[in-house]
């Protein structure tokens, strides 16, 4: 009898009788797992990161590998090609010594905000190069000579003093000297300093290492005056302490490119006023 009534219609249901916990819901199949909370993006290479990780001992060896054999190259060329075309072709391969350095380590990573640009870097061109022209008027004494100029056959410029000269020195080369030094040697030893001797001793050293470094490049041969390199000094000294106070390398760049017009600038109008 009570067999019979259990199995009746009104009889509650067995699975009513189960542990609460056995008629929980199970969470939907379809629900996604809760998202992991995601680091904010660096937007300051000298605070670290995986980009200026591989800004390491190997590609500095390569920049300086690059650099090295540009070099040897541009100077071979120079003793042994008699042309009028041989110095712009010994400078080009000189810089594509320091290009494939600076293309490597770019194809490794991207410093963040290295290569940003802000106005205020178009105001730190003009005002530091200026001022860096007339600092190396002062220390080779240019108010008691003439203004510098070029030798010419009518007296005028030649048609590719423009091709040969201007661009090169006015334009190519403030880039890629810039870069390399002031972006590969520059970051990578800051990088490479900067956990184990700090921020600071990292800064310093990268500053006077990318420094003595573009010195020694434009003594290669032996005969840079003092009057020169106390100039060249001050110019990669300046760009240096830009780029670390500011991570930015534009404006080193446009420093760079100012100093170098204003002396084409001046070379120019000495040729053509004598």
């Amino acid at each position: 009898m009570q067999e019979q009534l259990s199995d009746g219609p009104d009889a509650p249901d067995s699975s009513s009788a189960a542990p609460a916990t056995a008629v929980m819901p199970a969470p939907a199949s379809g629900d996604a797992p809760p998202r992991r909370r995601r680091r904010s993006r660096r937007t300051d290479w000298r605070l670290g990161g995986t980009a200026v990780r591989r800004w390491d001992g190997i590609g500095l060896a390569i920049a300086l590998m690059g650099v090295g054999v540009g070099v040897f190259a541009s100077t071979l060329i120079s003793a042994t090609w008699q042309s009028p075309w041989s110095g712009l072709v010994s400078q080009i391969v000189l810089w594509v010594g320091m290009v494939f350095p600076i293309a490597y380590a770019f194809r490794r990573g991207r410093p963040a905000g290295l290569l940003a640009f802000r106005p205020v870097d178009v105001l730190y061109a003009v005002t530091l190069g200026v001022f860096l022209r007339i600092l190396q008027g002062w220390i080779t004494d240019a108010g008691s000579q003439p203004i510098p100029s070029i030798a010419t056959l009518d007296g005028s410029l030649s048609q590719t003093w423009l091709l040969t000269d201007a661009v090169p020195a006015g334009l190519i080369a403030p880039t890629v000297e810039e870069f390399f030094f002031r972006g590969v040697i520059l970051v990578a030893v800051y990088s490479m300093l900067r956990r184990p001797a700090g921020s600071f001793a990292a800064g310093l050293a990268a500053v006077l290492v990318s420094t003595a470094a573009f010195v020694l490049l434009h003594a290669v041969d032996g005969s840079l005056p003092l009057t020169e390199a106390l100039p060249l000094g001050a110019v990669g000294l300046t760009c240096a302490l830009l780029v670390m106070l500011t991570g930015r390398i534009w404006g080193a760049v446009l420093v760079h490119v100012v100093y170098n017009a204003t002396m084409l600038a001046l070379v120019a109008a000495g040729t053509l006023l004598r």
